[in-house]
């Protein structure tokens, strides 16, 4: 693999440099032998789950030496198109780190990834070596940072687990002697969330977003409310805005609310569609949501009761891992008025958080069991059809709720325009209309799939190949480096092959931001000074295949 004798050099070397740091009683052995700035910290809001762990900047550039944190072994190593290159390591003092979006693996590692690439023919691979296999010291370098994967810039992401328990930790107070953070957490808003028949806030029962110069004035609430708040963390050194470790409200000097980013489980990523909107974090907990990171010191879920005409004081506190602190103070006046009730809805139609629901329509079959739902859901539910359509189109609901794991859905199909069952895929309407694959097969007359979003689907049919471009062609053999970019606006592109001269050719894609396709010529398999002919094949999500031939001279 490229750089493998630059990578066995720095092994030799090493980083260089050593600065023992205790946190939670643990010596870790920072990363990287510079200064530590950070492109994201533990627990930033992204969509559909919470940042797992720290992004360490690497100036700019690739191939940065990344150090072991202490004694362990080396138990996974992988190659993925989301992630890129990762290395997982345990170590002996009761964590363990994955390390994502790397370049190259070094040594016996790098040698051995390449090796099972070509017997399996393909990019992405995934051993589990024993414990005794690749043993590590503190300080030991065992890869160089990257930008591989779902990488939008040249980083470390660095994921620490407690072994004993699985769970992601916050890693920074393992690296406070290593950072240099003085700057609090700042607010930019404040979100008012009126419950739906029992509270109104400024004569409206819909969430209402205020900003910081706004809340120089009381806000006009009656009945049960909920309050977020949208803030951010900074740090010397760097532009970057980040996730707040601690929030904290209070009303009338008592706390009703507390949020503590600093652990959560796999399972509960998906917990964070109940705890956010958009950017903000409610102070509040719906009764489905089991994030242990969240925690109502009231007896209302973190809800709060405006039944009196006064001003109501708010305080939130917000912290960072480091302990930096800021507040926001305002005031909600209690003003009393007549509470519209919720308007009468098709009992089918309303799926209780819980309980098991089921929705049954002509030509269409959803389950959603138990736990799925964060809180009861009043769906607005349509359907649409157009007499070629395969199949109806099921709104589901107009506005998209999240599920908290998949559910089986069922669309019976109407016409069959193809007789290739393989063709035909359930597709995602988006609010413009416009259609994406989310798989499905055909069974006895039903396209079945799962799917974790109440949304718009129907069932549509792909029968076109994807695009296959080839970049740069009159420099491949200059520079040793073949790409293509392969697209496919229906279902995607499933898998991809390449062969030069009848042998497999090792494709990969090195970042998923761009799709590219990337081949890098190795000598020892693709002999210099010749002419060469490459075939290469790319697959969509139902089958369908483009096929190209080229010829180029290395």
């Amino acid at each position: 693999m490229n750089g493998n004798l630059r990578s066995i050099l720095f092994l030799l070397v090493g980083c260089g440099f050593f600065v023992q740091t205790k946190a939670q009683d643990v010596l870790f052995h920072p990363p990287f032998d510079f200064p530590i700035v950070f492109s994201g910290n533990f627990g930033e809001i992204r969509a559909n789950h919470f940042h797992g762990g720290l992004d360490f900047k690497t100036g700019g550039v690739t191939g940065k030496p990344v150090c072991a944190l202490a004694d362990g072994y080396i138990s996974r190593i992988r190659v993925t198109h989301g992630s890129g290159y990762v290395l997982d390591v345990v170590y002996d003092n009761g964590y363990s780190t994955i390390n994502r979006h790397l370049s190259a693996f070094v040594g016996e590692i790098a040698r051995r990834v390449e090796e099972l690439q070509y017997k399996e023919e393909s990019w992405e691979v995934d051993i589990t070596p024993s414990p005794d296999e690749y043993p590590v010291k503190a300080g030991q370098v065992i890869a160089l940072s990257g930008n591989t994967g779902y990488s939008f810039g040249p980083h470390l992401h660095l994921d620490v687990f407690e072994t004993s328990t699985g769970d992601y930790v916050d890693p920074l107070p393992f690296f406070k002697k290593n950072v240099k953070d003085h700057t609090a957490p700042r607010a930019q808003g404040i979100m008012v969330f009126p419950q739906p028949g029992r509270g109104e806030v400024e004569g409206k029962q819909a969430p209402t977003a205020y900003s910081m110069q706004r809340l120089g004035k009381p806000i006009v609430a009656w009945g049960w409310i909920g309050l977020g708040i949208r803030a951010y963390d900074y740090m010397e050194g760097a532009q970057n805005r980040y996730g707040v470790h601690t929030v904290i409200l209070e009303v009338d000097g008592k706390e009703v609310f507390r949020s503590v980013v600093d652990r959560f489980a796999y399972e509960e990523n998906r917990y964070i569609n109940s705890w956010t909107k958009g950017q903000y974090m409610k102070s509040f907990i719906a009764p489905g949501n089991r994030l242990r990171m969240l925690h109502a010191s009231n007896d209302s879920r973190g809800l709060i009761n405006i039944d009196e005409e006064r001003a109501y004081q708010i305080v939130y506190t917000l912290m960072d891992a480091l302990g930096n602190t800021s507040k926001v103070r305002f005031t909600v006046q209690g003003k009393r008025t007549e509470i519209a009730m919720m308007p009468p809805h098709p009992e089918k139609y309303v799926f209780k958080w819980d309980k098991t629901n089921y929705l049954q329509e002509p030509g269409m079959e959803l389950v959603v069991p138990r736990g799925m739902l964060y809180e009861d859901a009043r769906l607005n539910y349509a359907i649409y059809a157009d007499s070629a359509d395969i199949s109806y189109t099921y709104q589901l609901n107009d506005v998209v709720v999240p599920l908290h794991d998949y559910c089986d859905l069922s669309i019976g199909l109407r016409h069959y325009p193809v007789d290739d069952m393989s063709k035909y895929y359930v597709a995602r309407v988006t609010s413009k209309g416009g259609k994406y694959g989310v798989g499905g097969k055909f069974d006895d007359g039903f396209m079945k799939v799962r799917i974790r979003e109440l949304a718009t689907y129907t069932v549509a049919v792909d029968t076109v190949p994807p695009v296959l471009t080839p970049v740069g062609q009159g420099q491949w053999g200059r520079t040793g480096r073949i790409v293509f970019k392969a697209k496919d606006k229906e279902t995607g592109i499933s898998s991809y092959r390449g062969t030069i001269d009848g042998k497999y050719a090792l494709f990969g894609k090195p970042n998923s931001v761009s799709g590219n396709l990337v081949c890098e010529l190795d000598p020892k398999r693709v002999k210099k000074g010749s002419r060469h002919v490459l075939v290469m094949t790319v697959t969509d999500g139902c089958g369908n295949k483009t096929t190209r031939q080229y010829h180029f001279v290395y």
